[in-house]
């Protein structure tokens, strides 16, 4: 046995990354959670982000910003050409050095004066590109192209500072203010929390503990963060993950109904018909039907994924025929 066991390593803090995806047909709605928050844009094709029954559209030429969590999305190819979109993802501590930089070195005022009830209460924004936007990206693509980011993290952290001041600089807006909400890093642990608990046989007291709160603080917490009550929350993200389950999988009603913890079949269809207005079998009776009847014919969407991309794909990602991790 060795007399001195080996020091551990320290993990590398996660950089800031930027990746390019490109994706030839549509495959349908996927989940993605995210562990950063992201800011993308649409170069061609049209992005759905979904909640529940209404879904959001983010067209070629307009930028859009997904906080960390669980989204619902679908890439649409337009025509022949394939769906691109190139993204940059970030933590809250990065933004926060980036921000500290453009304020102290650059003199730059930052304010938040903007107060909108619907980007508050929705984890996403859409804004239309701007000319210098459209320039930027423009760049950013031709350097994935080309291959200048892979592993040049400063650079890609000076482009992610460019790309902010840039949204700094448009004066108040919903995109401006949903970013520089991601500056409370108290809120974002608390947030994550909960989005890592969502699918877990947690109970509401167990998860007060696991916040650091009294269950009456963890509740008026969760609900000036998430607009609703814990219990009604879960629920509804349950309900919304199984939706996606049915229309992209041939699970049976009680697997959908365990696998996204309803283990009593009878009660999740219950719950189900009283968010949709229907049971989960005509819901994926109908969701086939619109199929059939818009002529694309079935479509094999697979399983939800997870995390974000790793060093391979940001060095390949520019000109893959895939779909990759993220968005």
């Amino acid at each position: 046995m060795p007399k001195h066991l080996p020091k551990s390593i320290p993990p590398v803090p996660q950089q800031p990354t930027v990746v390019k995806y490109v994706q030839p047909s549509r495959i349908g709605i996927q989940s993605h959670t995210l562990t950063r928050h992201c800011i993308g844009y649409v170069r061609r094709g049209t992005k759905y982000i979904y909640y529940g029954d209404v879904r959001h559209a983010v067209g070629a030429g307009e930028v859009f910003y997904l906080s960390a969590g669980t989204h619902y999305t679908e890439d649409v190819p337009t025509g022949s050409r394939n769906f691109e979109q190139v993204v940059f993802y970030y933590t809250s501590e990065q933004l926060a050095r980036i921000l500290n930089n453009l304020s102290l070195t650059y003199q730059l005022a930052i304010t938040n004066d903007h107060s909108c009830p619907e980007c508050e209460k929705q984890s996403h924004v859409v804004a239309p590109g701007w000319p210098a936007l459209k320039n930027f990206f423009s760049t950013i693509n031709a350097g994935l192209r080309d291959n200048l980011f892979a592993d040049d993290d400063t650079a890609v952290h000076l482009k992610l500072t460019e790309l902010v001041y840039l949204i700094l600089s448009q004066g108040e807006c919903c995109l401006k203010s949903k970013i520089l909400s991601n500056m409370d890093l108290t809120k974002e642990n608390f947030e994550q929390i909960v989005h890592n608990s969502i699918f877990t046989d947690i109970s509401i007291e167990e998860l007060a503990a696991k916040c650091n709160r009294s269950l009456t603080s963890f509740k008026k917490e969760f609900r000036k963060h998430f607009f609703e009550p814990p219990h009604k929350w879960f629920i509804r993200q349950r309900l919304m993950h199984s939706r996606l389950l049915l229309i992209s999988t041939n699970k049976s009603i009680s697997e959908i109904g365990l696998a996204c913890n309803f283990p009593n079949t009878s009660h999740f269809i219950k719950l189900f018909k009283k968010e949709y207005g229907m049971t989960p079998a005509a819901y994926r009776n109908r969701h086939q039907q619109s199929i059939a009847e818009d002529g694309a014919g079935p479509r094999d969407i697979p399983a939800e994924r997870d995390g974000e991309p790793d060093a391979e794909i940001r060095a390949q990602a520019h000109d893959k025929k895939t779909f990759p991790a993220d968005v």
